[in-house]
């Protein structure tokens, strides 16, 4: 077995380690959208299962808080999924759109945590 070889995530967060440590083994052409909507059946598994896994992209509290959170942080008022919107501010900027996620997703996740140690 290779160093640091996850064969079996337990949860998001490790699945989503996984596609951070190797975009291309994990999502097809490093598209946000289709990881949204692996993420999007993940969830509809759990549903199905009577599971409760929160996670930064749905909650009890907030069906949307990762999203709600972007739109904020972009400044716009969008029906667009964060994957779209990530892909176009991508796309403007001229960086990988993975890579934008992670940094986005990274700022999100610092300032909750600063939100909760207040």
């Amino acid at each position: 077995m290779t160093a640091g070889y996850s064969p079996k995530p337990a949860n998001i967060q490790d699945f989503l380690t996984e596609v951070r440590r190797r975009p291309s083994m994990r999502v097809a052409h490093g598209s946000l959208c289709h990881l949204y909507s692996m993420l999007l059946g993940y969830r509809i598994a759990l549903d199905i299962h009577g599971i409760t896994e929160p996670t930064d992209f749905w909650s009890p509290a907030d069906e949307a808080a990762f999203t709600h959170w972007l739109h904020r942080r972009l400044g716009r008022d969008s029906s667009l999924t964060w994957a779209a919107e990530i892909e176009r501010e991508a796309q403007t900027a001229g960086v990988p759109a993975m890579d934008l996620f992670f940094e986005l997703l990274d700022d999100y996740r610092a300032g909750r945590q600063q939100g909760s140690q207040r």
